[in-house]
């Protein structure tokens, strides 16, 4: 099977849905629907602050990891919610060719 951003974020998403009824003994992500949102989200902003930490040094390794933690973390709370990566990639999508200036004062009315 050839791997591309698109089916692997599909297959990321059906294996937690596929968690959200597991043991959280036994299962990480299940661990993490069990603290709610509030456990979740703040899982996600250390995951940031260690992504953060990791730009700032010279390991682009690193980098890479942390940020897989981060997607991971914030694939977790949009699961969670009943979303998925789609609502987020048709959002980057609705933005592209964009000014961000422009898109940052229409938000703003």
């Amino acid at each position: 099977m050839v791997s591309t951003p698109a089916t692997t974020l599909d297959r990321l998403h059906a294996q937690l849905l596929e968690r959200r009824g597991a043991d959280a003994a036994s299962s990480y992500t299940a661990s993490l629907y069990a603290k709610g949102v509030d456990g979740i989200a703040k899982k996600v902003g250390e995951e940031a602050a260690e992504t953060i930490i990791a730009a700032k040094n010279a390991d682009d390794a690193a980098l890479v990891y942390e940020t897989a933690d981060l997607w991971f973390h914030t694939l977790v709370l949009l699961a969670h919610r009943g979303l998925s990566h789609q609502a987020v990639l048709d959002e980057l999508e609705r933005r592209l060719g964009q000014s961000g200036h422009a898109e940052k004062a229409a938000r703003a009315k």
